[in-house]
């Protein structure tokens, strides 16, 4: 009994009663030409058990395959292709010949005596001038010429199919073959089933179009079908559990088989299905028999070896073994279907199961070699530049050195930081014990220290791989150039923008004695650079310097490789536009950043969280108190022990804020505090915190306290001096107030957070001086100033004597619709929180929802839209639902009203 035929033996129950489990085969009255009875069951179709799934597809696929002569199924072992083909041979209407191929039959005369008669026992018998051979070595040509001549003269083709076809590996039988379904035209459809490649010229039946082919991909299960033959099975599987038993078997049919039987017995059969051990089951069992134990000792040691692999190609396979044939090998075990795939250019996979099968075993069969065959691919694979596969490798053979070397000396450590890899890598390395001592080594865990905010240990760590490169092997430039990427990010931690000037110079210095591929290669590098000096810049007040590095930054080249260091560059950049005046760009810069993470593949939320911490100072700008705390809420509160000092003050300043003007002076005086150390003081964040304290003071009426507080704030931060601007007016100093106005020094046009807070200071002042023209006008700018922007909190903050200028008719046109619900009542205290507007996108519109939402503008219907278009009714109203979620409306007249509200039209 075949291997095939035995598992499906040992899920035999009732079979289909419309398939006979053995079809009746007619007598056989000849012996064949050795003189030994014909074996009956050689022509009879393989009994289909109750489990067998028909699969309409590959049945369609056979009938169709019947306009060509010739007919190849080739898989592996257990790929289902003999039960396929004796299903849909059972159905066919014509004659059928059925014959299972033995291994006598590389004899000719043996071969066509059994052909002859398999032809005569399905109904399809030569005439009496086809003689059958009476000699087993070989066969008369006159014999093959009857023999098609006959064939031809059919009106009806015969279907012969030849199964275990791989068996016959002469090249005179094949031959014979040949000329007989050549001669024999349209009156022969030949139907190979194999396992390996015949020796027929299959390039000239392809090319003249007179070949079909069912190979390994089309056999293969789909996870819907994988569903049905477990429902056969008795077990009951979700389509998700189904495709990753799929993905793991490669829907090779008689790996799912075993596995169904197998569970069947477990208490928990989906689990056994998710967390089988492929090595401890009748799937090991399979395949050893099958597959590894019918190979030579050498190429059965190959296999072994290779198993470590993901991946390979000859010469990796040759370092491994310490030969010289692994691409013969290789060439012959993938044609011969033995689990052994061609991924192309000369590279190979092991079959998932067949891979954790094989290392079983060699763990059994040569133990302790596996590490050191890991060494060898990683040494081999280093040479190659193939890095990840070089440090998964090197860590497999616990040789640390080796590994953190490479990702240095490939100025790969910047991945420890990207996103895309920096989980992966962590824990590669976390295994990685005191024994490994090389500078490498130390640059790889001080890179772990600080991604963990690990300062003190970070730094020891940094001085210890320092004090090695100086001693260590000739132009460790990568090694040093490593360490000044971690230097800086120290420097950025620390808050210290000294130190990160001097990592930037040496950085450059390093940069011209190492080769330019190298660079190219790794853009992360300079891009975490720039944007870890950028973050110190920003923390000390050097603005502009600031600007410049964390713009290069953001312009670094490199796709997904930079996308973190990108987007983390634009929320600083988007910092310090909130910062200089301009809460609209803010916004936008923050915004930009969430489609380009997508398209890079980076988690949500991603980046260092700042960009979201402007977004609510803004949406506090705004008067949108929910949103703002939404957005704070989403920022997750860094674990005990962080140290961004940028990022600390980021959320200080927003959480602060909301707490102000929702009346919570005391508490915003105490979240104002970022209680991170730092080495030096922050200029805008020491100006935020005193404008907070004295508030507080003010609130509870200190004004005298309230004023000195703000003595330390200049017109070197514009946005600071002009709420210091407004307090002082409204502790009742307004030349205190106009004297640090005119104080205020921007590089370039001031923001309207600016620009309205100090024509409102202004205005207040002229108000009490009497001059209510001036205070007219002066708010009449303010409201033209804030409209776009949507600020409402100046004028919320304002107090009570702005109410009777925007009472008077231009001024409350101005403000109607935006402003006008949200003042303040008489008396100078704030109400009940009004209404906010619709939170803002937190997504880009795609380009098509863009084209809907211009089309709704124009009042078009949805099935004019989707004319217009050419999409269906139903894309236009996935897109406007997508549209109305991203907006926050329900109605298309609200969508186009706040698409308009946001610039999107």
């Amino acid at each position: 009994m075949s291997a095939v035929a035995e598992i499906y033996e040992s899920a035999r129950g009732p079979t289909d009663p419309a398939v006979p489990a053995v079809p009746v085969v007619p007598a056989v009255p000849f012996a064949d030409p050795r003189g030994d009875p014909f074996l009956r069951t050689r022509f009879a179709l393989p009994a289909r058990p109750a489990t067998f799934l028909r699969r309409q597809r590959l049945v369609d696929h056979l009938d169709q395959a019947r306009e060509t002569p010739l007919t190849l199924v080739n898989g592996a072992a257990g790929a289902g292709k003999t039960l396929l083909t004796a299903d849909w041979a059972a159905g066919q209407r014509q004659p059928v010949a059925w014959l299972t191929v033995e291994v006598g039959d590389r004899r000719p005369g043996v071969f066509w005596a059994y052909v002859l008669q398999a032809l005569h026992a399905w109904g399809a018998p030569a005439s009496e001038a086809v003689e059958p051979p009476s000699d087993a070595t070989g066969v008369d040509q006159r014999l093959l010429a009857t023999l098609a001549a006959e064939l031809n003269d059919r009106d009806q083709p015969v279907i012969l199919v030849l199964d275990e076809y791989d068996r016959l590996t002469t090249t005179e039988v094949t031959e014979q073959l040949e000329f007989v379904l050549h001669h024999a035209g349209r009156g022969l459809h030949l139907v190979l089933v194999t396992r390996t490649e015949p020796l027929l010229p299959l390039h000239r039946y392809r090319a003249a179009g007179e070949l079909t082919e069912v190979r390994a991909a089309e056999l293969a299960f789909t996870s819907e079908e994988a569903v049905a033959l477990l429902e056969l099975h008795g077990l009951s599987l979700p389509l998700h559990a189904a495709g990753a038993l799929v993905d793991r078997t490669r829907g090779w049919a008689a790996g799912l088989r075993l596995s169904a039987l197998a569970a069947r017995e477990s208490a928990d059969p989906e689990l056994y299905l998710k967390e089988f051990e492929a090595d401890r089951t009748t799937v090991a069992d399979f395949l050893l028999a099958e597959v590894l134990k019918g190979q030579p000792e050498e190429t059965q040691d190959l296999l072994l070896r290779v198993s470590v692999l993901e991946r390979f190609c000859p010469e990796l396979a040759n370092a491994l073994t310490l030969r010289t044939d692994a691409e013969v090998v290789l060439a012959r075990l993938h044609r011969a279907n033995a689990f052994v795939e061609h991924l192309g250019h000369s590279w190979y996979q092991l079959h998932p199961l067949f891979g954790e099968i094989l290392r079983a075993h060699l763990r059994e069969r040569l133990p302790g070699l596996e590490p050191e065959l890991h060494r060898r691919a990683a040494h081999w694979l280093r040479r190659c530049e193939f890095l990840p596969e070089t440090l998964a490798h090197g860590a497999a053979a616990s040789d640390w050195d080796f590994a953190a070397g490479a990702l240095v000396d490939d100025l790969a450590i910047g991945q420890l930081f990207t996103g895309l890899r920096s989980g992966d890598l962590t824990e590669l390395f976390s295994p990685m014990g005191p024994e490994a001592r090389s500078p490498a080594a130390d640059l790889v865990r001080a890179a772990g220290d600080l991604s963990r905010y690990d300062l003190d240990r970070g730094l020891a760590r940094l001085r210890s791989a320092e004090e090695h490169l100086a001693d260590d092997a000739p132009e460790p430039a990568a090694a040093k150039l490593s360490l000044a990427l971690l230097e800086a990010l120290a420097a950025r931690l620390a808050g210290c923008p000294e130190l990160a000037e001097r990592a930037a110079e040496k950085a450059d210095e390093l940069r011209q004695e190492l080769p330019a591929h190298l660079l190219d290669r790794h853009p992360e590098l300079n891009a975490l650079l720039l944007t870890h000096l950028g973050s110190a810049r920003l923390w000390a007040g050097h603005f502009e310097d600031a600007r410049a590095a964390l713009t290069a930054a953001a312009g670094s080249p490199g796709g997904a490789s930079t996308a973190l260091p990108r987007e983390d560059s634009l929320e600083h950049l988007a910092l310090l536009d909130y910062l200089n005046g301009w809460p609209g760009r803010a916004e936008r810069r923050v915004l930009a950043t969430v489609p380009e993470a997508e398209r890079a593949g980076l988690p949500r939320p991603s980046g260092s969280g700042i960009g979201q911490l402007v977004l609510a100072a803004v949406a506090v700008d705004r008067h949108e108190l929910g949103r703002a705390q939404a957005l704070l809420d989403e920022t997750a509160q860094p674990p005990p022990g962080t140290r961004d000092p940028v990022m600390a003050a980021g959320r200080a300043l927003a959480t602060a804020r909301l707490l102000l003007v929702r009346g919570k002076a005391r508490a915003a005086v105490e979240a104002a505090d970022p209680a991170v150390a730092a080495a030096v003081v922050s200029p805008w964040a020491a100006g935020y915190e005193a404008l907070f304290a004295s508030a507080a003071h003010l609130a509870e009426g200190r004004p005298d306290e309230a004023a000195e507080v703000l003595q330390g704030v200049t017109g070197d931060q514009p946005v600071c001096a002009v709420e210091a601007a407004a307090i002082q007016v409204a502790a009742g100093r307004a030349s205190a107030a106009i004297g640090l106005l005119d104080s205020i020094r921007t590089a370039g046009r001031p923001g309207p957070a600016v620009t309205v807070r100090a024509a409102l200071v202004r205005a207040q002042a002229a108000q009490c001086a009497g001059d209510t023209d001036t205070a007219r006008k002066l708010v009449t700018q303010a409201l033209l100033d804030a409209r776009q922007e949507r600020l409402r909190r100046p004028f919320l903050d304002a107090g009570a004597w702005i109410r009777p200028l925007l009472a008077t008719p231009a001024l409350h046109e101005l403000a109607a619709g935006w402003l006008t619900p949200g003042l303040p009542r008489h008396g100078g205290q704030s109400g009940p929180e009004s209404p906010s507007p619709p939170p803002l996108v937190e997504v880009e519109l795609s380009g098509r929802e863009r084209d809907v939402l211009e089309r709704l503008a124009r009042m078009m219907s949805t099935e004019e839209v989707a004319a217009d278009l050419y999409v269906s009714v139903n894309t236009v109203k996935t897109h406007l639902k997508s549209v109305y979620r991203k907006l926050a409306v329900n109605r298309r007249g609200d969508a186009v009203r706040r698409a308009r509200d946001l610039h999107l039209l």
